[in-house]
């Protein structure tokens, strides 16, 4: 028997011989997360269905010094759980259970494999819902939310995931099982602060208690179109200005609004618009109108071509399935797209959006901007043909120069999306080299070996030179 099939005989007798998957024709739709830009074949896929499992698992690949990684549902955008070394992929969607909800302390507890929505789903009845929303929410697992600390259209207002995890249990690359939080305000060091957006390089988590808030009272939702990208830029400064706090403040250009017309759920936005914003706010019913005439007014005030209140929940599902499916919209006008993430300040949006137009036009590759426009976390969505040489290359580069911009203007690199392998290098672009090596300092506290997730998150060293960047 060869050391790969001891391997696999070994990681059997743990999970068993259903947990197991080591063929080639069955590791293929693991070679990559939704960053399908760079692709890896895994060692083999294990489907723990316990804690006990991974801990013994993890124990087991720890002693042999053999190099893991976690995966939830693959629906990650910047490579964290490409297996670039030939790692074994611990999958955790098997761990899929709503093991507890307290309405009373406002908390649930749910596995790793949990789904987002399917939360909100289960508690919707009692007048409960679990805020963190990213776009693929219908998909992607809490779990994988805390690795990358996602976010999603509503964290404008309530957060991102790190504001409602309230405790965590984690197995440590070694096999320990600890377990985090759980008691609001505990003191010392936030260390499940630190373990939410570590993506996968600190621990492997098991257990989640999150936060469930109450249905707010009343919800109302704007859609607003505009001729001019600046005008619509403008507008999503005033609104904040004005004291107002929406739920949720979007915002699509042209070509990400001629993506979603061709796309699954079109609404009839009209030809050739510069921008349109789409704008909830929610609360306390007393006071929504005041907040929705006042939005309205700010519209006009920025010449604002058409300003739409949604006449009841069915057309407000129609925007928000609109604006949620993007993305995948983009399929539609584009044979590929690479998805950005970056963050600027709000005030600096007009500049910026204006920058990432110059180096679209420079490039001959078209950029849709799609993204949650009221913290200044944008999407750029780079369209480009893999078919054609050097073009996936070009669309690379292009996604770094668009980051670039957005560390020049005062913002970072990513605001929910992750790192990943796909932006490790550009951590250069908002951290000087001492700064990194602190912080792989930290990893390595946990991870000594660097078996667990190794060479994702932080760059390699000496490649400042190579990609130009200067940052003392």
């Amino acid at each position: 028997m060869t050391r790969a099939d001891s391997l696999i005989q070994e990681l059997i007798e743990i999970v068993g011989t259903r947990g197991v998957l080591y063929r080639k024709e069955d590791l293929l739709a693991y070679e990559c997360d939704a960053y399908t830009i760079h692709r890896g074949m895994p060692r083999a896929v294990v489907f723990p269905a316990t804690t006990e499992e991974v801990a013994g698992v993890v124990k087991h690949l720890h002693k042999q010094r053999i190099p893991f990684l976690p995966r939830g549902a693959g629906t990650g955008l910047s490579g964290g759980a490409i297996p670039i070394g030939g790692e074994v992929i611990i999958s955790l969607v098997r761990m899929k259970k709503l093991l507890h909800v307290d309405l009373e302390n406002r908390l649930a507890i749910v596995q790793p494999g949990f789904v987002n929505l399917k939360l909100t789903h289960s508690i919707s009845d009692k007048g409960y819902y679990y805020a963190p929303d990213p776009s693929s929410q219908y998909a992607c697992t809490i779990g994988g939310n805390v690795a990358e600390n996602a976010g999603g259209a509503h964290c404008l207002k309530y957060g991102v995931t790190t504001n409602h995890i309230l405790g965590l249990e984690v197995v440590l690359p070694n096999g320990e099982i600890i377990e985090l939080g759980g008691v609001p305000d505990m003191p010392g060091y936030d260390l499940i602060g630190l373990l939410t957006g570590s993506e996968g390089t600190l621990g492997i988590v098991t257990k989640i208690t999150v936060r469930i808030l109450k249905n707010p009272e009343d919800k109302k939702t704007v859609l607003a179109y505009f001729d001019e990208v600046e005008d619509a830029s403008y507008a999503v400064s005033d609104i904040i200005a004005a004291g107002i706090v929406p739920a949720a403040l979007e915002m699509m250009d042209t070509v990400a609004i001629e993506g979603v017309e061709c796309g699954t759920y079109p609404v009839g936005h009209p030809p050739g618009l510069k921008a349109l914003l789409l704008i909830e706010v929610d609360g306390i019913a007393a006071g929504i109108d005041e907040q929705i005439d006042e939005i309205v007014a700010v519209c006009r005030r920025r010449n604002v071509l058409e300003v739409r209140v949604a006449r009841d929940e069915a057309e407000r599902g129609r925007w928000w399935a609109n604006r949620k499916t993007a993305f995948a919209a983009m399929g539609t006008i584009s044979p590929d797209y690479l998805v950005q993430d970056g963050v600027i300040p709000r005030s600096r949006l007009p500049e910026v959006l204006n920058e990432i137009r110059q180096i679209s036009e420079t490039s001959g590759l078209r950029i849709a901007n799609v993204f949650h426009a009221g913290d200044g976390n944008l999407h750029p969505l780079i369209l480009f043909d893999a078919r054609k040489p050097g073009e996936t290359e070009l669309a690379v580069n292009v996604g770094s120069a668009v980051l670039r911009v957005c560390a020049d203007a005062g913002g970072t690199i990513t605001g929910e999306h992750g790192v990943g392998i796909e932006k490790k290098e550009e951590m250069r672009y908002v951290f000087t080299g001492e700064e990194i090596e602190a912080q792989t300092r930290v990893r390595e506290v946990f991870n000594p070996d660097h078996l667990l997730n190794p060479d994702k998150l932080f760059p390699k060293p000496g490649r400042c030179a190579e990609m130009g960047i200067i940052r003392e």
